[in-house]
C-alpha cells in the first residue's frame, strides 16, 4: 500500500507539473509499473516450485549469487531490488522513443519529476509507443523505438528480475544487475551523460571481478566474444555518427544535406554487413536496423560512452568501491559543467613522450540479443 500511494502522489503531481496533455501519458506509465510489480514473485517461490524448468532454475539461482556478489564486492545497495522474478511474456518491458530534428543529431528532451530531463518517452506497450513516434514523424522529426530489457526506478520500487534479461549470458546479466543498481547509488535528474557512464563504468569493473572470481573458462570467452562484438558495433556507429556531424556542420545546402544524410546512412548499412561476416554472422544487432535508419539511432552514443574513462580513472584512484562511490557524490554535486570538465580531465590519456597513440575504446549499452 505504501508503493501504491507513492506512485499516486507521484503521478498526481507529474499530471500537475506536465498538464492535462501529459495525463494520459503519466496514466499509462503508473500502470505499466504497478502491472509489473503484480507479476513479481520472491526468487525464492520460483525456486520452490516442481513446474520451473530446469534453464530457469538455474539462472535465478545464478541471480541470487550475483545479488549477493553485488552488496558484498561493490559495494551496491543491499535490498530488496532484484530478489523477485517477473515472467512478461513479452520481448522487452518497456518501449523508448527518442527524437531528433531531420538536420541534428541533438535529442529531444521530455521533463520529469523525479527523473529530471532525459532524452527518451517511454511506453510498457510497443503500439503506444509506435502512435508517438508516428506523431512525432508528422512533424518531421527522425524517430526511433527501441525495446527496452530493463530499467531502474532508483529504488522506489522493488525492482524485479525480468524474463527480458534473464536468458542472458550470465555476464552480460550480471552487467545489467550492477547497472541498474548503480543508478540507486548516484543519479543527477537531468544529466544523462554523467549518470549513465557512471553505471556502465560501475558494471564493467564488476563484471570484471565477478568473471574473475566466479567465473569459468567458457564464461569468460562468451563475455569477452560479447564485448569485442559491441566495441566493434560502437566503433561503426561512432565513424557514421562522425560523418552526420560533420555534414550537418557543413555550409552545403539543406538539400544536399539530406543528399548525403542518404548515402551515410546507406554504408552503415553496408558496413554492418561487412561486420557481420568478421562475427561468423552473428546477427545479435540486425534489430537495431529493424526501423529506417534516422539520426535518432546514433543521438544517444555519447550518453553511455563518454565519461566512462573518467569514471574508471577515478574508480582506480580511490581503489575500493565505497570510496568511489564518495567520490562520485562530491562530483554530482558539483555544477554540471564543472563534474563534466572533471570527468573529462579526468578521461585524458596520459601524455606519452614517444611511440604510438593509445585511446580505450569503452562500448556503449546496446543490449543486443545475444
Amino acid at each position: 500500500m505504501k508503493m501504491k500511494w507513492r506512485a499516486l502522489v507521484f503521478c498526481g503531481v507529474a499530471a500537475l507539473v506536465g498538464g492535462c496533455s501529459q495525463m494520459g501519458y503519466f496514466v499509462q506509465a503508473a500502470h505499466g509499473q504497478f502491472s509489473l510489480l503484480a507479476e513479481a514473485q520472491p526468487i525464492d517461490d520460483w525456486l520452490a516450485r516442481s513446474d520451473i524448468n530446469d534453464k530457469l532454475r538455474d539462472k535465478l539461482t545464478k541471480v541470487k549469487e550475483i545479488r549477493a556478489f553485488a552488496a558484498k564486492e561493490l559495494a551496491l545497495p543491499d535490498n530488496d531490488t532484484f530478489t523477485t522474478y517477473a515472467d512478461l511474456k513479452r520481448p522487452f518491458v518497456m518501449w523508448n522513443v527518442v527524437a531528433t530534428p531531420e538536420l541534428s543529431l541533438k535529442p529531444l528532451q521530455w521533463c520529469f519529476p523525479v527523473a529530471g530531463c532525459v532524452n527518451y518517452r517511454g511506453y510498457y506497450s510497443k503500439d503506444d509507443a509506435q502512435s508517438y513516434a508516428k506523431e512525432l514523424r508528422a512533424e518531421h522529426y527522425d524517430v526511433e523505438v527501441s525495446g527496452v530489457p530493463a530499467y531502474s526506478t532508483l529504488g522506489w520500487f522493488r525492482d524485479p528480475v525480468l524474463s527480458t534479461f534473464i536468458q542472458y549470458p550470465d555476464g552480460e546479466v550480471a552487467r545489467m544487475v550492477f547497472h541498474e543498481l548503480a543508478h540507486q547509488i548516484v543519479y543527477v535528474p537531468g544529466d544523462s551523460r554523467f549518470n549513465e557512464s557512471f553505471a556502465v563504468a560501475v558494471e564493467e569493473a564488476g563484471v570484471e571481478r565477478w568473471l574473475a572470481m566466479y567465473g569459468n573458462d567458457k564464461m569468460r570467452k562468451t563475455y569477452a566474444e560479447y564485448e569485442a562484438r559491441k566495441r566493434d558495433f560502437l566503433a561503426l556507429l561512432m565513424k557514421h555518427r562522425k560523418a552526420l556531424e560533420e555534414n550537418y556542420k557543413s555550409d552545403a545546402s539543406d538539400a544536399e544535406k539530406r543528399r548525403e544524410k542518404t548515402a551515410i546512412f546507406q554504408s552503415l548499412k553496408e558496413d554492418y554487413q561487412s561486420l557481420k561476416v568478421s562475427w561468423g554472422g552473428y546477427s545479435g544487432y540486425d534489430r537495431w536496423f529493424a526501423e529506417p535508419l534516422s539520426n535518432a539511432h546514433l543521438s544517444a552514443i555519447a550518453t553511455y560512452h563518454d565519461f566512462v574513462p573518467g569514471f574508471r580513472a577515478l574508480l582506480t584512484q580511490q581503489k575500493r568501491f565505497d570510496k568511489f562511490y564518495q567520490a562520485v557524490k562530491r562530483l554530482a554535486a558539483l555544477s554540471e559543467d564543472e563534474r563534466h570538465r572533471q570527468l573529462a580531465a579526468m578521461s585524458a590519456p596520459p601524455t606519452m613522450a614517444a611511440g604510438p597513440d593509445r585511446a580505450e575504446m569503452v562500448p556503449v549499452r546496446f543490449d543486443a540479443t545475444p
